[in-house]
C-alpha cells in the first residue's frame, strides 16, 4: 500500500517545482526569522532573492551539530516559544545536546512521514506494532508512536529495555511488527532462545529497526532468527526523527520523503557536491518544517543516493543503507576503518555472536586495535588449541577486510553489555 500516490509516485519534473517553491519559501523565512541563518547568510554575501532553483541550494552556507549546540537551547527556533508544543533533544554523547522543537503542524508532518514509512514496510491499520524505542527526549518511540496511530494501527508504546515483558506481550497480544534498535533485536531473539520459545510460534511478521548503523548480514541474522522481514528506517532528531527514509518490502534502499527533504551528497572533505551515484556524506534541508526549519544540515552519514524508480512504484529518491559515518570513522595507521566493516565478518562466522566491542588505543606512537568478540556458546570450549585455532581464524579474516593489524579477544556468549538503545561499539582510548 502506498499511503500518498500524489507524492510518493510523482515526476521528476512536479516534485522538483515542489521542491523550488518550498526551498524558496524557507530561506526567505529563516532570513527574517533566524538571527543565526541571517548572519550565515550575510557572512557569504547572500539575501533570499539569491535563491531561485535548486541547483542555488550550494550556494547556501551548511549547518552542523556545531552551530546547534552553540546556539543551545532555542536560538535556532523560527517561531516564539507559545508556539512550539514539543520539545526532543538528541543522545549526544558528548557536549551539549541538540534541541528541536515542533509546532502543532510539524508533530502533524512527522506523523504523516512516519506513517508513510510504516505503509513502505508493509504495515497496515490491521497490525499491532510493539514499540519498543525508547520514550521521552529520544524521538524514536514517539515518532512511531504517532505516525502508527496515524495509520490506524494499534500501537504498543513499551518503549525500550524489560526484555522479559516484550516477550510476553509478543507472545499474549500477538503484535504483528516491532520497532527498535537492531542490536536490541537480537538481543530479543537470545532470550527467546534462553526461555526455548520458537520465534515461529510468534505472530510477528516485520521489524522495523534503525538509531544505529546495521549491516546486510546483520539484516540477514535477525531475519533468520525471528522469522520476520527486516526494514530500515531512517531519521535524525535535528532534521525531524524517525521517517525522514524507510526500506520498502523490496529492501533495495530507504526512500526520502523528499517533498520535506532535500537531499544532497558531498565529499566530506572538500564540502563539494559528489558525482550522481558516488557514495559522499548526506545533506538535508527541510522545506516544511516551522519550529527548527534547517539548511544544508550535515549529518555526517556517507551513503549514497539511486534516482532509479523503486519496483514498488515510488518514484521518491532512495539512500542507500549507511556505510558509517564521516566522524565515526576511524583512522588508525591512516587506514580508514569503519565498525561495520567489523560487524559485516563476524556475521559471516558461525561461531560468533553479533555482539563485539573495538578497543583502540595508541602504544607510543602506534595505533593498536583489539576486537572483543561473543563466541556462540557451542563453540565456547575449555580446549585451548580449539579457542587459539577460532582466534586465528577470525584475526585472518578481520585483517584480510581491514587492511591493518588486529588483537582478537573471544570471550564467554552473554559478557558484551547489552542495550535497549544505541549500542556503543567503539572505546577509543586514544588522546587524539
Amino acid at each position: 500500500m502506498i499511503w500518498n500516490e500524489n507524492i510518493e509516485c510523482a515526476s521528476r519534473d512536479s516534485m522538483s517545482q515542489l521542491q523550488t517553491e518550498r526551498l524558496i519559501r524557507t530561506v526567505k523565512r529563516v532570513y527574517h526569522d533566524v538571527p543565526y541563518y541571517r548572519k550565515k547568510m550575510q557572512e557569504v554575501g547572500l539575501v533570499p532573492e539569491d535563491i531561485r532553483t535548486l541547483d542555488d541550494l550550494v550556494k547556501l552556507p551548511f549547518t552542523t551539530k556545531t552551530d546547534l549546540r552553540d546556539n543551545y537551547p532555542f536560538g535556532t527556533f523560527a517561531v516564539p516559544m507559545s508556539e512550539i508544543v514539543r520539545i526532543h533533544a538528541s543522545s549526544g554523547t558528548t557536549g551539549r545536546p541538540t534541541v528541536v522543537g515542533y509546532t502543532r503542524n510539524d508533530i502533524a508532518m512527522w506523523a504523516e512521514n512516519v506513517t508513510r514509512s510504516l505503509c513502505m514496510a508493509g504495515v497496515t491499520k490491521n497490525d499491532l506494532v510493539q514499540v519498543a524505542y525508547g520514550y521521552g527526549l529520544f524521538t524514536g518511540g514517539l515518532g512511531l508512536h504517532y505516525g502508527t496511530e496515524n495509520l490506524g494501527a494499534s500501537v504498543i508504546p513499551i518503549s525500550g529495555g524489560n526484555t522479559q515483558k516484550q516477550i510476553q506481550l509478543l507472545q499474549d497480544f500477538g503484535s504483528t511488527v516491532i520497532c527498535c534498535t537492531p542490536s536490541y533485536v537480537l538481543h530479543i531473539a537470545e532470550v527467546l532462545e534462553e526461555m526455548k520459545i520458537d520465534a515461529s510460534s510468534l505472530k510477528l511478521r516485520v521489524g522495523i529497526f534503525g538509531a544505529e548503523p546495521w549491516s546486510e548480514n546483520m539484516r540477514r541474522d535477525i531475519e533468520k532468527k525471528l522469522k520476520i522481514k527486516a526494514i530500515d528506517i531512517y531519521g535524525l532528531s535535528e532534521v525531524m526523527g524517525p521517517g525522514v527514509s524507510c526500506e520498502c518490502t523490496h529492501q533495495a534502499g530507504m526512500h526520502i520523503n523528499e517533498d520535506h527533504f532535500i537531499p544532497e551528497i558531498i565529499n566530506p572533505e572538500t564540502l563539494l557536491p559528489v558525482e550522481p551515484g558516488e557514495v559522499g556524506e548526506l545533506v538535508f534541508s527541510t522545506i516544511t518544517k516551522e519550529g527548527i526549519p534547517l539548511l544544508r544540515y550535515r549529518t555526517r552519514d556517507l551513503t549514497r543516493l539511486i534516482y532509479d524508480k523503486c519496483e514498488c512504484g515510488r518514484t521518491l529518491v532512495r539512500m542507500e543503507k549507511c556505510k558509517g559515518r564521516s566522524d565515526d570513522m576511524l583512522i588508525i595507521r591512516g587506514v580508514n576503518v569503519f565498525p561495520s566493516q567489523i560487524e559485516s565478518v563476524l556475521l559471516e562466522m558461525s561461531e560468533t555472536e553479533p555482539h563485539y566491542l573495538i578497543f583502540v588505543e595508541r602504544e607510543g606512537n602506534l595505533d593498536t586495535v583489539k576486537v572483543q568478540v561473543e563466541v556462540q556458546e557451542q563453540f565456547f570450549s575449555d580446549e585451548i588449541k580449539e579457542l587459539q585455532n577460532l582466534t586465528k581464524k577470525i584475526k585472518y579474516k578481520l585483517e584480510s577486510t581491514l587492511g591493518i593489524s588486529v588483537t582478537v579477544q573471544l570471550v564467554e556468549p552473554k559478557t558484551i553489555e547489552r542495550s535497549a538503545g544505541k549500542a556503543k561499539r567503539v572505546i577509543d582510548n586514544r588522546k587524539i
